[in-house]
């Protein structure tokens, strides 16, 4: 193994380079190479992989047949990390970029991991630390020769591609309504880079996405998920939407067909209400709450909005519809967009109706949930709610899921070759008690959560989780694969018909596609809660995962499962690349 830290490398302002060492060169990151990323399957272009938005690799040289001759190639180890690593790497040309929790990008070499550059953001962590769930950093995105980076204090940083210096760094979101930063990796679209901030669970507004110009960094559009129009305002009683947390914390998708931007938005402040089956009129935020836990679908250019659907009308559970994943998937000359939100329910929308501001059109709406869900009995095809559980004061013992989600930030996979989508799903509960928080000052971004909460097990059953292969359309399932642990991290189909599966205990897995059949493993030592992706460098096939443990999630493993959970570091974490023997 060699390890990616190189003592043999020099400073020059501000990122590491290699001195007097042949250098892998990435080429330009053209617009019309990120629109046809998804003909590309040698490169990870972008955190998606590409428009389609399927995590899925094209390449088959590793498969079925010879997947169990995969070993380690390379590792890199990156600085002491708080919260593991749960970035998206990315891979241009041979070369891959990732960050780490705290800010630093690294350029490395994809055949052998040693260190082209890399580059440490200066960040105000007295800002950073003010919001919930922090310091995260979920990727990066590339584009038009930079680098760009948000970063948990509110700013966006470009980066030259090919040295890693600095070109520009802005300070995009300002602390004046609530105190909010980014986490998600920005989505390169044309000319700008567009980034959702987070802090749902803050009492402020108005939960931004912004367009940034990406050569200046200058700020061309935001649409705010909260108080934006008349329509929002309108449905968050009491000027409740002053409070109302919101955003879009993970990183959406674009769709050129449509010349559309779907972003997933964050949930509304309070997480928990108090009103009972009286929201409509009652409550610390009476009302529907638009847009929070919707879709939105946004004009690029602008930043107009021109359709969304609520998934949750004035959620009651946390159970946002932030979640980045938008599959764009075309079946029997229909295009469709397939979207999964934490409440465990996948929404099938009409992907070509968009425009006039209008509701969009849902074809088909699933649980993908393992049936261990009460907090609702049901959904309709429409995506209409049926027998929702709304909270009044006091104790609500064994509610399902958890606060963290039937389906949790992290991304499945969809195969054009087998036609099925790949998901994790998390089955566990917890016991939770409502309260009549104080409202806080408006804009003030003050944590407003309303509740307090325990983790625990479903009735009769230990937590557990689920792999799950589905006809993404549909929701007939084709094949299922219990594990002791929910997985946390990110799945990987590939041409060579198989899932990779990060567990959260830190063995990895490669199951077979089509039967979901163990096919190889591998114990990286840590458990994982990031993204794994594979990319060809001098013509042969990697596949890197990253490993790291110790997110908001991640917490509730060692209170419900003990050991490996209850020793497991949460300030260090790697990137492990694999490849054929």
């Amino acid at each position: 193994m060699k390890n990616g830290v190189n003592t043999k490398l020099k400073v020059v302002a501000g990122s590491l380079m290699l001195a007097g060492a042949a250098v892998a060169v990435a080429g330009d990151v053209t617009w019309n190479r990120l629109l046809n990323a998804h003909n590309d399957p040698n490169n990870w272009l972008m955190y998606h992989q590409s428009f389609n938005g399927y995590h899925h690799s094209g390449l088959d040289q590793i498969n079925t047949s010879n997947v169990k001759n995969l070993g380690v190639a390379w590792i890199h180890t990156p600085n002491a990390t708080k919260r593991g690593i749960q970035s998206f790497p990315l891979a241009v040309d041979g070369i891959l970029y990732y960050t780490s929790a705290s800010g630093k990008v690294w350029a490395l070499d994809g055949t052998n991991g040693k260190a082209i550059w890399s580059y440490q953001a200066k960040l105000d962590n007295e800002r950073g630390e003010g919001t919930f769930y922090n310091p995260y950093n979920r990727g990066i995105a590339i584009g038009h020769g930079k680098v760009y980076l948000g970063t948990v204090d509110g700013r966006v940083i470009a980066l030259d591609q090919k040295t890693g210096k600095p070109v520009w760094d802005k300070m995009v979101m300002t602390v004046e309504k609530g105190n909010k930063g980014f986490t998600g990796a920005p989505l390169v679209v044309k000319d700008k880079v567009i980034i959702g901030s987070n802090g749902g669970e803050l009492s402020g507004c108005c939960g931004p996405i912004f367009g940034i110009n990406a050569e200046t960094g200058d700020t061309v559009w935001q649409f705010d998920t909260i108080g934006g129009d008349e329509r929002s305002r309108a449905s968050w009683g009491n000027d409740s939407w002053k409070t109302g947390g919101g955003g879009g914390w993970m990183t959406g998708q674009y769709d050129p067909k449509t010349n559309s931007v779907w972003w997933g938005t964050a949930n509304p402040a309070p997480d928990y209400d108090y009103s009972g089956d009286k929201w409509k009129t009652e409550g610390a935020r009476p009302g529907d709450n638009l847009y929070s836990s919707s879709v939105v679908v946004l004009d690029p250019d602008t930043g107009k909005l021109k359709s969304y659907f609520q998934e949750m009308p004035h959620d009651a559970w946390d159970f946002d519809s932030a979640v980045g994943e938008f599959m764009r998937i075309s079946k029997n000359g229909k295009d469709y967009v397939v979207h999964p939100n934490k409440g465990g329910i996948i929404f099938v929308y009409n992907g070509a109706n968009v425009g006039g501001g209008n509701k969009l059109d849902v074809e088909n709406a699933y649980m993908i949930d393992d049936g261990t869900f009460n907090y609702i009995k049901g959904v309709s095809p429409k995506g209409e709610l049926i027998g929702r559980v709304d909270f009044t004061e006091g104790k609500f013992p064994n509610m399902c899921p958890a606060i963290d989600g039937s389906v949790s930030w992290n991304a499945g996979s969809y195969s054009p070759k087998t036609g099925l989508m790949y998901k994790a799903t998390q089955q566990w509960c917890f016991d939770l008690e409502v309260v009549k928080a104080d409202r806080p000052k408006d804009f003030s971004g003050q944590n407003y959560f309303g509740a307090s909460w325990t983790a625990t097990h479903p009735k009769g059953k230990q937590a557990y989780g689920t792999i799950q292969a589905r006809d993404p359309i549909s929701g007939k399932m084709a094949w299922r694969v219990e594990y002791k642990y929910p997985v946390l991290a990110s799945l990987l189909s590939t041409k060579g018909d198989l899932v990779f599966v990060p567990g959260a205990d830190g063995v990895f897995q490669a199951l077979d596609a089509k039967t979901g059949k163990e096919l190889w493993s591998h114990n990286n030592g840590l458990g994982h809660h990031g993204g794994v992706i594979s990319y060809t460098a001098k013509g042969k096939q990697y596949v890197a995962v990253v490993t790291g443990w110790g997110s908001h999630v991640a917490g509730n493993y060692g209170p419900l499962f003990g050991s490996p959970f209850s020793e497991m570091p949460t300030d260090n974490g790697q990137l492990i690349v694999f490849a054929l023997k």
